[in-house]
């Protein structure tokens, strides 16, 4: 009997210390999961948290820039107004103010003002500023000595700052007065402070021009920020986090943390900065740290269930517990439940919300504009300094070249946003037989100056024979132009660079650009709206998605991949057109 105590004794003692270890893994098993899951969970929130921040920039950089882009024609067509030239020629402005109240409302802008020659105001639709002298002012100085449109930023005496656009106006080269055109930001900064960040804009000398922040306008962003008595838990944090050059832009302070995000306005070296709270990630973040927690939380107490079984008494104590925490057990699961059932929701609905503005984002006129007028106004820019050029030496005839070819870019220009409408409406009515090997030589063309200055070895391969297609001849065009464009920019840190155009026909018509670059890095995200490789700036990641949605119109198809010898080659791939009289010999 006494050997069986001792028995029992020692199992008994073995089985006390076996819970114990049992108890302390699953404390250590817990730690270790909480600590990972802060780890990954914090990295992937803030990951998302940031990419919004870029993405909101660049949305509010594209509103700016199309803002500023929607008024600067307004002067132009103005200063060609027969009223307003006849009002400056007769010196009868009694109607000039009705004349520019007739146009405020459908342009869109703060105000219209008409000076004569000496500065002043004769008419405007702000009749509180009527006789205002701007004669020493950029607005009228700068307009008067230039035969274009000029852009000028002055400080108002109370508060804030006018962006005008002005232009002279002349009858016979005899100069009469200026138009100018206040551009309305103050609507984009009224949208940015809906929201919950910091936003500004600075100019090329760092002056802070347009603000979420009123008391920041003037100053540099060092200065803004050395501000006392910060009234927001964000300027406290920025205050905090200035001076900590040793550390990464992300900090917290009591809790609060902020992210600096910067990116350059493509006009007159602008720059937009924005600053976004990580209140959020720290709220998501300890949801499902609370979810862990509790779920431990059962497991141990489990675990004490069992270490409490030696007596009746007990037992019965702990029936009636084990009964309550089995019902709590219940409610936390269908929390867990819920709380999981709705962060599927929720997640669904994020991807269907990026997806949404990506489409939308892509439908905006504003950036696609942007980005295919790029390649005729930079060959305008190059044919303008070679015609100066052949004037200053005498060289009319040959200046006139220059000019016609202008004259065809800008009609090009007219044609380019006449296609995007009708890309938006995904229409064929403009559909005619193309011969490609045209189309390929007129975008080489268009790409020659951009070509030339960059030493690049172009070798085209074109059959002997027609190569149509039925489709449209300038988006198709489009499509071989951005395909040269991404070449140039792969091409750019090679030595010798060097592009391969090849176009063939057979069973269909494949049209192969082959650049030396480094190759593409990702090929399943390469046609997705938004997505590129270069610097903030540079582009905007449009050019690719826009080609592939023309080749898919046209009912073709464009693919990428990474050549055996290095560099990436893109083929365009389209149905090959025939005429009905060879389609009848044919059968």
């Amino acid at each position: 009997m006494a050997q069986n105590s001792d028995t029992n004794q020692g199992l008994g003692a073995r089985g006390k210390r076996a819970e114990r270890l049992a108890l302390l893994v699953i404390c250590l098993v817990a730690i270790g999961v909480i600590y990972i899951t802060n780890q990954l969970l914090t990295e992937r929130f803030t990951e998302n948290t940031r990419n919004r921040a870029e993405i909101r920039l660049a949305l509010y950089s594209a509103n700016l820039i199309s803002e500023l882009q929607r008024n600067s024609i307004v002067p132009q067509l103005l200063a060609r107004d027969p009223a307003l030239i006849g009002a400056l020629n007769s010196r009868d402005y009694s109607q000039s103010t009705q004349r520019l109240l007739s146009f405020v409302d459908e342009i869109g802008a703060a105000s219209l003002m008409l000076l004569d020659q000496d500065g002043r105001t004769v008419a405007a639709t702000d009749r509180n500023r009527l006789g205002e002298s701007h004669r020493g002012m950029p607005d009228f100085t700068d307009a008067m000595r230039s035969n274009t449109t000029v852009f000028s930023v002055q400080e108002r005496e109370s508060s804030g700052y006018s962006f005008t656009y002005s232009r002279k106006l002349d009858d016979g080269g005899v100069f009469l007065g200026v138009i100018t055109v206040e551009v309305d930001l103050a609507k984009l900064e009224r949208s940015w402070a809906g929201i919950s960040d910091a936003v500004f804009v600075t100019d090329s000398e760092g002056r802070i021009i347009l603000t979420t922040e009123g008391r920041w306008r003037g100053l540099t962003e060092v200065e803004a920020l050395a501000r006392q008595d910060a009234p927001s838990a964000i300027q406290r944090a920025l205050q905090a986090t200035q001076d900590w050059t040793s550390l990464p832009i992300d900090a917290y302070l009591q809790g609060e943390g902020v992210m600096r995000r910067e990116t350059r306005v493509p006009f007159q070296g602008w720059r937009m900065v924005s600053f976004t709270t990580y209140a959020s990630v720290r709220e998501r973040v300890n949801s499902v740290l609370a979810l862990e927690i509790m779920g431990f939380a059962i497991l141990l107490a489990a675990g004490f269930w069992f270490t409490s079984r030696k007596s009746m008494v007990r037992m019965r104590v702990f029936q009636r517990e084990s009964a309550e925490l089995r019902m709590l057990n219940q409610r936390l699961q269908r929390e867990i439940a819920e709380r999981e059932k709705v962060e599927k929701t929720l997640e669904v609905a994020e991807q269907t919300l990026a997806q949404s503005s990506k489409l939308a984002a892509l439908g905006e006129m504003s950036a696609a504009v942007s980005h295919e007028l790029n390649q005729p106004l930079a060959a305008m820019k190059t044919y303008l300094a070679g015609a100066r050029l052949l004037l200053s030496r005498k060289r009319p005839d040959e200046a006139l070249s220059s000019f016609q070819r202008i004259d065809d870019l800008i009609e090009r220009m007219g044609a380019i946003t006449k296609q995007l409408k009708s890309y938006a409406r995904k229409g064929a009515d403009t559909f005619e037989p193309v011969d490609t090997r045209d189309a390929v030589t007129s975008a080489l063309a268009m790409m020659e100056p951009q070509l030339r200055q960059r030493h690049v070895s172009i070798t085209r391969t074109l059959p002997s024979e027609p190569a149509m297609i039925f489709g449209d001849r300038m988006r198709y065009e489009q499509v071989i132009i951005n395909l040269l464009r991404n070449a140039l920019d792969a091409t750019k840190g090679v030595k010798d660079p060097q592009i391969d155009i090849v176009l063939a026909a057979g069973n269909t018509v494949t049209l192969s650009v082959r650049d030396n670059g480094e190759g593409i890095a990702d090929l399943d995200a390469l046609f997705e709206p938004f997505y590129t490789t270069k610097q903030p700036g540079d582009g905007v990641g449009l050019g690719l998605a826009i080609s592939s949605g023309i080749v898919n119109d046209l009912g073709g198809r464009l693919t990428a991949r990474n050549a055996d010898a290095g560099g990436a080659v893109f083929e365009v791939r389209l149905p090959i057109w025939k005429e009905e009289s060879e389609i009848s010999a044919a059968e």
